[in-house]
């Protein structure tokens, strides 16, 4: 099964704290509204799984999550294999432990673009993206995001919520993939330490990509 990817990760994040032009009015949107009200952080469970472009259906993967407004975030993926994602803000921080490897990108504002930051500012979201309701399946009410972006990272997100929030998305990429992920467990405004959004390195890990750099200048007098 293919691993849940920095493309995807970031729709995942855009769709929490992020937010719709031309907004849609119905009983989804009101349900959004509802979640995203004074929401500042989040805690959850999540599992996901990948359908590609044959239709083939990949295993399910599962772990937690935390967001934090602005634009921090800690995805851990701990089956069937583990995976840790975290943006402190500044930078997103990929560790594959199976690997040995970690993967450092500039966090930047293209997050916004992409679908779980909406939920903290609707108001940039109705600047991201056009909204339509999708009517009721599975038992749940449905808006689809649509990016009005110059590169969008996904073709659609679809959010559904049932009377709780957020329960489910799925969001089809530009490859023809679609990843469906089903959350659970949301704690609202939970305290999360912040060391939860400081990555540190593994000792013996490779550590690549765009790596913050730490002076070594003595401090002056």
């Amino acid at each position: 099964m293919k691993r849940f990817t920095l493309a995807a990760i970031t729709a995942v994040l855009a769709l929490s704290f992020g937010a719709v032009a031309q907004a849609a009015t119905g009983p989804a949107r009101a349900r959004l509204d509802a979640f995203a009200q004074n929401l500042h952080s989040l805690t959850g469970h999540f599992s996901q799984s990948l359908t590609d472009t044959n239709g083939q259906t990949g295993k399910t993967s599962a772990g937690t999550l935390a967001l934090e407004a602005p634009r921090e975030f800690r995805w851990d993926t701990l089956t069937p294999y583990k995976q840790t994602i975290v943006a402190d803000g500044s930078r997103v921080w990929l560790y594959d432990p199976e690997l040995q490897q970690v993967t450092v990108t500039v966090q930047s504002s293209e997050e916004a673009h992409s679908p779980l930051t909406v939920l903290t500012d609707l108001k940039q979201m109705d600047k991201n993206f056009k909204t339509t309701e999708q009517g009721e399946r599975d038992g749940l009410v449905w808006l689809r995001l649509t990016s009005t972006g110059k590169d969008p990272q996904f073709d659609y997100a679809d959010l559904g919520f049932d009377a709780n929030g957020l329960a489910r998305m799925t969001f089809r990429d530009q490859l023809g993939s679609t990843t469906d992920i089903r959350f659970s467990d949301w704690q609202r405004n939970a305290a999360i330490s912040p060391s939860e959004f400081n990555f540190v390195p593994p000792k013996g890990a490779d550590v690549i990509g765009d790596v913050p750099v730490i002076s070594t200048q003595p401090l002056k007098d």
